[in-house]
């Protein structure tokens, strides 16, 4: 998945998202912000990124209230206020009928902004969820309360789902894996350096502060705050880093209900899963982790009943901390988004709850967004610039030289077979059995989980819903699902910043929606993990050995450069969990260039703004990464993402290929410049 995607455009839509009157037609002179955003005095051959954008960042600060700055800020600054009018619109009708998406997205909204009754509540809206914590008084209680925290959106000793059979992508099958850490990622648990070392202080810290605030005195507070930090570090121990859940066939270990027992004896599974809701006979169930549920019944041994129940406390506090009082909210934002992030100030409470409202209530919304401000013929020409990239990597496949033709046929066949969703889904998810009210935001937060996890539930034993979106037409995101052999492009990705009114030049559209969206996605079905499912979203090895061990030596080399590259002081990017984003990314500008050279513009010489199509395209390639981060963010991505920061989302795929060499001149001895021995080239 390429979190935050991009941008298009098209003669029959209009480059903006918002409903605009017919004006006079007046002559208009515009600015090209591929051009203006060049810094000069950076050369292309030394570090392409800032050349091409570093003359914005040098005018655009990052704000105070952001982690980070740039083109993905400016997309979603647009869709806020979008969002911003259908909410504040909905919430001023309040003669809209009960049930009706207007009184749920508009009571929503009145909940969140009503801050004198959130503040006036305090942490109430938790306390009868404390008090069933409170009651437990052994292990049976302790296992019911945990199944039923599961039920509403809060994960402790087991995550578990009803997800797509890997091996079988036309039935759900119950799947658990590991959870239960607070911080991001196991190594914040273990690494030495200081950075990490003031974080894992801070975290404890924060727990103890949390506590305070609920009522204990500071004494008390601290005890438990060093408990759950010594329990969560156990957890720790038993988790598997991000590298090793790359592995689809490692992580999906199918087992019987008996089996999954023998790991946890104490857990009675049968039990367990009516517990949870599903009363359907089950057969089986996918453990990804089976080492993690063997600690989890060494855990449960060890751990008194009286620290796992301060664990489910603060796993529902910190859960729900961001829907209470400001004072609860104030301290969860110091820790996740001040010490995490390096985010100085909270964004104005308008823009908090109008993102709660669209995550929470995002189909909703997305109907009101499609017809309000989705310019026609989305669809139509994301499926044009979506098929063009497609026949260019069906070029591409034919003429790999490292390929044999038996598997490049398979390759062919899975390519051909992509399903590519795009702009916002024929069929809606039914969200009217959600309770929502004006009276407390922390119960509305509450009944969507609910919702949503029941909603998950329901897919047990039901065929595959293959019409399905994992994202809303406003999500400003895109991404490939193996199990499906799909992807998915939502509409907003229709906005080009800069080219409001007016058509983008080709070089802008394939550079942009074209490399770095659908080339990017089709590419993921033929990465590192993408490539080990069949056309039909089952995982299963089509290849031969031979061409298998041949992909595997390029991915090594693509992991070697990336590794190679260093974010802050002494931290090096990880490239075996960037792997998989690193490989779309190059496969994606390479489609792109492709596809863009088969368009009048690509095939011509002429110049805009002093640069070649070529050069145009490869600018606009880097304005789709134009993104700058606080050093704290850059490190926690660093440390808990699988994709790598923008600037080596440019810097690493360009520097593998010879047309961006050719285009801006780079010869031996320029930074961007590689051997040709060391670069890659996959697809």
């Amino acid at each position: 998945m390429k979190k935050t995607l991009l941008l298009i455009a098209s003669t029959t839509i209009l480059f903006s998202c918002s409903n605009t009157e017919k004006k006079s037609e007046t002559t208009t002179t515009f600015s090209d912000p591929i051009i203006e955003h060049i810094d000069s005095s950076v050369s292309p051959k030394e570090d392409f990124f800032k050349f091409a954008n570093n003359a914005w960042f040098k005018q655009h600060a990052i704000p105070a209230s952001e982690a980070n700055n740039g083109l993905w800020k400016t997309i979603q600054d647009t869709l806020n206020d979008n969002i911003r009018r259908i909410c504040e619109s909905a919430a001023a009708d309040t003669k809209a009928g009960k049930g009706s998406n207007k009184q749920k997205i508009g009571d929503f909204y009145f909940s969140g902004m009503d801050t004198v009754s959130i503040d006036k509540a305090g942490y109430t809206p938790l306390k009868e969820e404390f008090s069933k914590i409170d009651a437990i008084k052994n292990t049976t209680d302790l296992l019911a309360e945990v199944a039923y925290l599961e039920t509403m959106g809060v994960e402790t000793m087991y995550d578990f789902s009803i997800s797509k059979d890997d091996k079988n992508s036309e039935q759900y099958v119950v799947t658990l894996h590991q959870v239960g850490l607070g911080l991001p990622e196991k190594d914040y648990y273990f690494n030495t350096d200081a950075r990490t070392s003031s974080i894992r202080a801070e975290y404890v810290k924060h727990i103890q502060a949390m506590f305070q605030l609920i009522g204990d005195d500071e004494k008390t507070a601290a005890k438990k705050a060093d408990n759950i930090m010594k329990l969560e570090t156990t957890i720790a121990k038993s988790s598997r880093k991000m590298e090793d859940l790359r592995d689809p066939y490692k992580n999906y270990n199918k087992m019987s209900v008996a089996q999954v027992n023998k790991l946890t004896p104490s857990i009675k599974w049968e039990e367990t899963l009516k517990m949870l809701g599903l009363n359907a006979p089950v057969d089986s169930i996918v453990v990804g982790q089976p080492e993690f549920y063997t600690a989890l019944e060494t855990n449960l041994k060890k751990t008194s009943v009286d620290d796992w129940k301060t664990y489910l406390k603060w796993s529902v506090l910190t859960r729900y901390a961001s829907q209470l009082s400001k004072d609860i909210y104030k301290e969860d934002f110091n820790f996740y988004s001040t010490v995490m992030s390096g985010v100085k100030v909270q964004k104005p409470r308008w823009k908090k709850i109008v993102t709660a409202t669209d995550r929470s209530l995002g189909d909703l919304v997305g109907q009101i967004y499609v017809e309000e401000y989705c310019p026609k013929g989305t669809k139509e020409k994301l499926a044009e610039i979506g098929n063009s990239i497609r026949n260019v990597y069906a070029e591409h496949i034919k003429a790999l030289d490292w390929m044999s033709d038996v598997t490049k046929e398979k390759a062919l066949r899975k390519l051909n077979t992509i399903n590519m969703k795009v702009g916002y889904p024929d069929k809606w998810k039914d969200l009217s059995s959600i309770e929502i009210s004006r009276d407390s935001y922390c119960r509305n937060v509450m009944n969507i989980r609910k919702w949503q996890y029941n909603y998950m539930l329901n897919k047990y034993g039901k065929p595959v819903d293959h019409t399905e979106w994992d994202m809303e037409p406003q999500t400003y995101n895109a991404y490939y699902d193996p199990t499906n052999n799909e992807i998915v492009v939502p509409a907003c990705n229709i906005i080009v910043p800069g080219f409001e009114g007016r058509m983008p030049d080709d070089a802008i559209l394939y550079g942009i929606i074209g490399g770095s969206t659908f080339g990017h996605e089709i590419t993921h079905g033929f990465d590192d993990q993408g490539s080990l499912y069949d056309e039909k979203g089952n995982l299963r090895d089509w290849w031969t050995k031979e061409d298998r061990s041949k992909f595997v030596a390029k991915t090594k080399r693509i992991v070697r450069q990336f590794n190679n590259y260093v974010v802050l002081d002494s931290l090096h990017l990880k490239g075996a969990n960037t792997q998989g984003e690193n490989i779309a990314d190059l496969g994606g500008v390479i489609m792109g260039l492709e596809a863009f050279k088969k368009t009048k513009q690509g095939q011509s010489n002429e110049k805009i703004d002093g640069y070649k199509p070529e050069q145009r395209y490869f600018l606009a390639y880097a304005y789709a990464w134009m993104v700058q981060s606080t050093d704290a963010a850059l490190a926690k991505q660093v440390m808990s993402n699988v994709h790598a920061p923008p600037a080596f989302r440019v810097l690493g795929p360009l520097s593998n290929m010879e047309e961006f060499y050719k285009a801006f001149d780079v010869k031996p001895g320029d930074k961007m410049y590689r051997e040709d021995s060391v670069r890659v080239k996959i697809w």
